[in-house]
């Protein structure tokens, strides 16, 4: 089967995903800031032979790369794109398998979003299987990770996706002064720790539903959750009022307390319900998680 490579933006304006369609690492994620510590892989030395690129995350299905403020990413990703597939399908290997030390680092880089407040940590490692949302210590005394990033005095609130944490931050200090503080400690903690979600959560799916409460979650999960998971946030369904034809959705992550987020969510679902599910939906009313 040939390699393929998919360019994906991101919303860090220095970083570009590199999205491939067949696994490239035995489940096992590196990363590199410099020609020197890219020893045991000849591709990842082949891209730093490229003067724009200042560090390279390989994950098993994608290789994200940061570059240098020297270049933009429309003038040279497609050349990236070009030398990725041509050594894949050159059958060569991606990792040199008699330089592996047995350690297994977890590469974490930062994306923003549109709430200005909340800050993106996107891992290449599955986190966990769910998608929880934290409000204060008190809701975290189940997860110790949660818990002692709430011992940061800057952090409000945390959301956990699959393979990235939103961080709500208080005001007192700007993202660059604590993104390198909070990105360290997220790394040690998930190459160190496993996250134990012991809290049941409730499932919607667990709930008896009529079917147009139904309906609105499929379009939900198929349309607006991928795109708000993009932003680091969540949309969930909270209610369906068919007298009044209305629904209730709760944000979460960095659409919760967003200054656009709730005209421009509110609008954009609304719109897309009313148009797909016509004559029963009029009203949509958004929520912070």
């Amino acid at each position: 089967m040939e390699f393929k490579v998919k360019i994906q933006r991101t919303h860090n304006k220095f970083i570009n995903k590199f999205e491939i369609n067949q696994f490239i690492t035995n489940h096992v994620s590196y990363e590199y800031n410099n020609i020197d510590e890219a020893k045991n892989s000849k591709l990842v030395q082949k891209l730093f032979y490229l003067p724009f690129v200042k560090k390279v995350y390989l994950t098993p299905s994608f290789i994200s790369i940061e570059r240098f403020n020297i270049v933009e990413w429309s003038e040279v990703e497609n050349e990236v794109k070009d030398l990725i597939e041509d050594y894949l399908n050159d059958k060569l290997d991606v990792i040199s398998e008699n330089k592996i030390t047995g350690v297994n680092p977890i590469s974490i880089y930062t994306e923003s979003t549109p709430n200005p407040s909340v800050l993106k940590f996107v891992s290449s490692k599955l986190i966990i299987d769910q998608n929880l949302e934290f409000n204060n210590i008190d809701e975290a005394k189940e997860v110790d990770f949660v818990k002692k990033l709430f011992g940061f005095p800057f952090v409000k609130s945390v959301y956990l996706s699959k393979n990235f944490i939103s961080i709500t931050k208080y005001d007192i200090k700007d993202w660059g002064e604590i993104t390198s503080e909070l990105r360290i400690f997220i790394k040690n903690y998930l190459e160190n720790n496993k996250i134990e979600i012991n809290k049941v959560q409730k499932n919607q799916t667990e709930i008896k539903l009529d079917s147009t409460s139904k309906e609105i979650i499929s379009i939900l999960d198929e349309y607006i959750k991928p795109a708000v998971s993009s932003d680091g946030g969540n949309i969930l369904f909270e209610s369906y009022n068919p007298k009044k034809k209305l629904v209730k959705v709760i944000l979460q992550g960095a659409c919760s307390g967003c200054p656009s987020s709730t005209i421009t969510l509110k609008n954009g679902i609304e719109n897309m319900l009313k148009e797909m599910l016509s004559g029963k939906v009029e009203v949509v009313e958004a929520i912070n998680g």
